[in-house]
């Protein structure tokens, strides 16, 4: 390649913010790395996205430890992304949740996921010889399910394709809460590598439908009050119809993958070349849109000689 990857050099560290965002609420954030949700009931606590590595998340477990010593017995996969789900191990949970559909996506294509995250991105994944393998979940659902921490009930809900096809949320009806996973960022780029960009903004609308008081969305700050909540929903809804919309024109028009690279920066770099993660995301994300506007249903499986040739075709 002439070029490496965007994020294949990015290695400052980030600050770490622990905020809570309702009464036993708290979202683990890192100035655009992946986010960390925190549940804490009666007897127990439930975590949402567990870091990439073991010993990144013993970092949101001593966060954890220090407003409670409650035991960590669910950890909840929002999807199966690499850098999700691969910390797991470090939390001791009884259980591990996620939807149906992303547990398929593991058997189908998380050791690939992995190979390819970890070239792209390889500051987050710290110490990653501490992996012990793919995380496998104990507890699968199709819809819905509900957790009760005691007196506090946690709905976990697959709202449909977005990020990816196995998304969910995590909604805490006690305080009006929702952790959204990727399906919502704020102020940083949507990844949408895997994502199916006709079906996303009716995730957002559900989510918007429940009138959330306050998000912890998949990267970018923690969000307090409907107003900021409305913000992200529309912030990542105007991500996501930017970019599709002058790849689908490319594509429809029989221009080349590299020529829809070019309308997309045209359309996108004035409004999100400031996005944490921007540049990381853009190849990735034409290169799926291109797919789906040509009438790929289901995203192609990244790996790394896939990402080096992908990559080769949108340089000079």
């Amino acid at each position: 390649m002439a070029k490496a990857f965007a994020s294949a050099g990015d290695l400052a560290p980030k600050a770490i913010s622990f905020t809570e965002i309702g009464p036993g609420l708290y979202a683990f954030t890192a100035e655009g790395d992946p986010n960390t949700g925190v549940i804490i009931g009666d007897d127990a606590v439930m975590v949402i996205d567990t870091q990439a590595t073991p010993v990144m998340a013993a970092k949101v477990i001593e966060y954890i430890r220090a407003v409670t010593d409650k035991p960590i017995k669910y950890v909840v996969l929002s999807h199966y992304h690499a850098v999700r789900v691969l910390g797991a191990s470090a939390y001791g949970a009884q259980q591990v949740i996620a939807s149906a559909a992303c547990r398929a996506m593991i058997h189908e294509r998380g050791a690939e996921d992995w190979a390819s995250e970890y070239a792209r991105f390889p500051r987050l994944f710290e110490a990653a010889d501490s992996i012990p393998g793919l995380t496998w979940p104990t507890m699968t659902f199709d819809r819905r399910m509900t957790v009760y921490l005691g007196s506090r009930r946690v709905d976990l809900i697959h709202l449909g394709r977005a990020h990816t096809a196995g998304d969910i949320v995590a909604w805490v009806p006690d305080s009006s809460v929702m952790f959204s996973g990727d399906i919502v960022e704020y102020r940083s780029a949507c990844y949408c590598g895997d994502g199916h960009f006709a079906d996303w903004p009716a995730a957002l609308d559900a989510i918007a439908g429940f009138r959330p008081r306050a998000l912890a969305p998949g990267r970018g700050d923690a969000l307090t009050g409907e107003a900021k909540v409305a913000e992200a929903l529309a912030l990542t809804r105007d991500f996501l119809e930017s970019t599709y919309r002058p790849v689908a024109e490319a594509a429809a028009a029989g221009r080349s993958l590299k020529q829809a690279f070019a309308a997309c920066r045209a359309a996108c770099d004035a409004k999100f070349s400031t996005y944490a993660i921007y540049e990381h995301c853009l190849p990735f994300n034409v290169a799926r849109a291109y797919d789906e506007a040509l009438g790929m249903d289901t995203p192609r499986i990244w790996t790394a000689e896939r990402d080096a040739a992908m990559w080769a075709a949108l340089q000079d």
